[in-house]
């Protein structure tokens, strides 16, 4: 428990710094560096051997927030010029070209390389760190950075709330088993407190926000928000649950050890690694209706 209370602190202390430098370049680096662990981890617990593989994969997913948007290297690179570099190659090109060498190295090391392997690690070289960008989408896509950061709030708020409402609820009242063979420990009673707890929370952000941003939320958007809140949770709930079910297929307690007592960054921010695309859908869609 001491290790988990320090870890948690030294966690809290990151986080603090780069909320305070999240409209930097800091952001980018820190993205970056978690989607190349993330990266790691899942390829590491599914046992792909194939070095080449496991090294441009995480390379790959190292790369990947650099070309989320194209004020991503301001103030070291202008806006108009990232944004040429990136249009010039659409991202499904590289995405094709990874798939291919994935492929070829497959064949080059098939005594030890599975085409499991090779579906494990596009989806861990693509898919992860693709929700990890989102952090840099959701505050690039508007022209108010206040409102996109809000909504990064708004995600982690989601997966965190719900996580932290559903343990205390569940440890309190919880009596009916959720999902006893994946989770035993999660009920009923524990979602519902962490769906209730979640939109406690995201209602007193939104009214904190409105308070202190420059321009208030609409209260179009601010309904559609509090709405929304209740389904983007729930799947924060679901990839808490999707991960666990990656952990028993891959035989692991933990997918890794990098935040001592704590596991893996896969184990941090498994829950949003659903509710940031969830919120970014929403964001998409609401941009040029409200």
């Amino acid at each position: 428990m001491k290790q988990r209370v320090i870890t948690a602190l030294c966690l809290l202390a990151v986080l603090a710094v780069v909320v305070w430098q999240i409209d930097t370049f800091a952001l980018v680096l820190v993205v970056a560096f978690l989607s190349a662990v993330a990266s790691s981890e899942i390829m590491k617990c599914a046992n792909v051997q194939n070095t080449f593989i496991k090294v441009a994969g995480i390379s790959f997913s190292a790369c990947t927030p650099f070309f989320a948007s194209e004020k991503v290297l301001m103030p070291l690179v202008d806006a108009e010029i990232w944004g040429r570099v990136i249009g010039f190659i659409p991202n499904i090109v590289f995405i094709i070209a990874l798939c291919l060498v994935f492929l070829l190295a497959m064949l080059k090391g098939y005594a030890y390389t599975t085409f499991e392997d090779v579906c494990v690690s596009v989806f861990a070289s693509v898919a992860v760190p693709f929700g990890f960008s989102i952090f840099i989408r959701l505050r690039d896509m508007f022209d108010n950075m206040q409102f996109g950061v809000y909504l990064i709030f708004f995600a982690l708020i989601c997966a965190l709330a719900t996580d932290t409402g559903a343990q205390l609820t569940g440890m309190a009242i919880g009596k009916h088993k959720m999902s006893p063979n994946i989770s035993p420990k999660k009920t009923v009673e524990g979602a519902i407190g962490g769906l209730a707890v979640s939109l406690i929370f995201n209602a007193v952000a939104m009214i904190i926000y409105n308070k202190t941003a420059i321009v208030a939320l609409s209260r179009p958007m601010a309904t559609v928000l509090l709405v929304c809140c209740i389904p983007v949770s729930f799947m924060g709930m679901m990839g808490d649950l999707s991960a666990s079910v990656l952990k028993r297929n891959f035989g692991v307690k933990d997918f890794g050890k990098i935040f001592p007592g704590h596991g893996g960054v896969m184990d941090r921010l498994d829950s949003s690694l659903f509710t940031l695309p969830c919120t970014y859908a929403i964001a998409l869609i609401t941009q040029n209706i409200l």
